[in-house]
């Protein structure tokens, strides 16, 4: 496993910004609720722009909670505290408004749209994110010729209808080129690992690595049950959820820890 790189060290994904800078993204002190239950109990973190951060807990930790409450899924009520792009609480705005101010969400298990080529799809997202109705089809399809053959695709991906009949790293790799297709000030990738073997954990691993060499300053909170895709991806920080709480930060000791010893030394230190 590599280690995380040091503040201002100059490689890939080290890009730190001027300590009187806000957080590409702020969790603060944050109560999300599923109708009259609380699930997270004033969770907070904040993630530099240019830093990886992961957020790691088992399941029924409140993990999809979170990612529910950054989406701005309705179902989720944030009940007390705020979420902050760059320092501006978004925490009342939509799904929409929210992409457009920077943030992207990669999802667990990404939803099949049929009738919808890839193309057409990625051309509707960029339209809201850059705020133009407009956008030219020529222009969206060289700018996602050049990503998917960074990325190692084949062009004939992006007439294939959204997801349908996708294997899983298909789907993933999908998420990964909308993410280097949106610009994100902050991607949340939540479980990208999930459902991968080996192989397509590592070709999904080095996309998200590619892009994040491209925007050195985009923020990531990734979100995950393993440790095994931090073989591929240095984190500058590893959380610790459980019961809807952050028990634990640190460095990737602790992503070796939970790999050694599972969540239950950590669960019994949040209880002493």
């Amino acid at each position: 496993m590599s280690s995380a790189p040091e503040p201002g060290d100059g490689r890939p994904g080290a890009a730190p910004e001027a300590p009187d800078s806000p957080p590409a993204l702020e969790i603060d002190d944050l109560h999300v609720a599923v109708g009259e239950r609380e699930i997270l109990h004033g969770l907070g973190l904040a993630v530099a722009p240019g830093e990886l951060h992961v957020l790691m807990g088992p399941n029924g930790s409140g993990k999809s909670t979170l990612a529910n409450a950054l989406l701005a899924n309705p179902t989720y009520t944030v009940t007390s505290g705020a979420i902050r792009l760059h320092g501006d609480d978004v925490t009342a705005l939509s799904t929409d408004q929210r992409a457009a101010r920077g943030m992207f969400l990669g999802f667990q298990h990404p939803e099949a749209i049929p009738g919808v080529s890839v193309l057409n799809f990625l051309r509707q997202a960029l339209a809201v994110r850059k705020g133009i109705p407009d956008l030219s089809v020529l222009e969206v399809r060289l700018s996602v010729m050049d990503w998917t053959a960074r990325l190692g695709m084949d062009d004939a991906f992006l007439s294939r209808y959204l997801n349908e009949g996708f294997s899983g790293g298909e789907k993933k790799r999908n998420e990964v080129l909308q993410m280097a297709l949106m610009e994100p000030e902050v991607a949340v990738l939540d479980e990208t690992d999930s459902g991968l073997d080996v192989d397509a954990l590592r070709v999904v691993a080095h996309g998200v690595q590619t892009v994040r060499d491209t925007r050195p300053h985009m923020g990531i909170l990734l979100i995950t049950h393993y440790q095994r895709i931090l073989d591929h991806l240095a984190p500058d920080a590893v959380h610790v959820l459980l019961d809807g709480r952050i028990v634990a930060s640190g460095g990737v000791e602790l992503a070796e820890t939970l790999e050694a010893e599972g969540f239950d030394a950590f669960r019994a230190g949040a209880a002493a």
